[in-house]
């Protein structure tokens, strides 16, 4: 969530810079993008996880599971389809072009930061909902 959060910011810095020194934002950038792409496989496992101490517990129907699910379900898709391939083609435009900031680059880098605020937001709720349980039934 962080690095996805930070790479608009660093991506923003490397298009306004291509010309002079190098781009320093770029290395920073990209890097925020191979965590992004690196933890989202692994990330896989939490909702398994979840799935299976939900069964153990025996709250799997209650609302606040349900709501869990369906909310990491959209922060997964948001992750894989929009926020993931936004920062490989933005990383794309900047190495392929010397030229500084267009005016798509800079809509691209906007839609990518509110949807990173998204991405963080959907995970935001979904661990309150995990340790407030609203209507949990464990009694603990």
């Amino acid at each position: 969530t962080v690095a996805a959060s930070v790479f608009p910011r660093n991506a923003r810095s490397a298009a306004a810079s291509a010309e002079r020194s190098g781009a320093p934002g770029l290395p920073v950038a990209a890097a925020m993008h191979r965590i992004t792409r690196g933890y989202a496989i692994p990330a896989l496992a939490v909702p398994v996880f979840g799935i299976g101490l939900a069964v153990a517990m025996h709250v799997l129907g209650q609302a606040w599971v349900i709501a869990s699910m369906v909310l990491t379900g959209m922060a997964a898709i948001l992750l894989a389809a929009r926020i993931s391939p936004s920062q490989a083609s933005i990383l794309r435009l900047l190495r392929a072009t010397s030229a500084t900031s267009t005016d798509a680059t800079d809509r691209i880098l906007r839609l990518l930061g509110m949807q990173a605020g998204i991405f963080a937001a959907l995970w935001a709720v979904v661990v309150v909902l995990m340790i407030t349980r609203p209507g949990s039934s464990t009694g603990v």
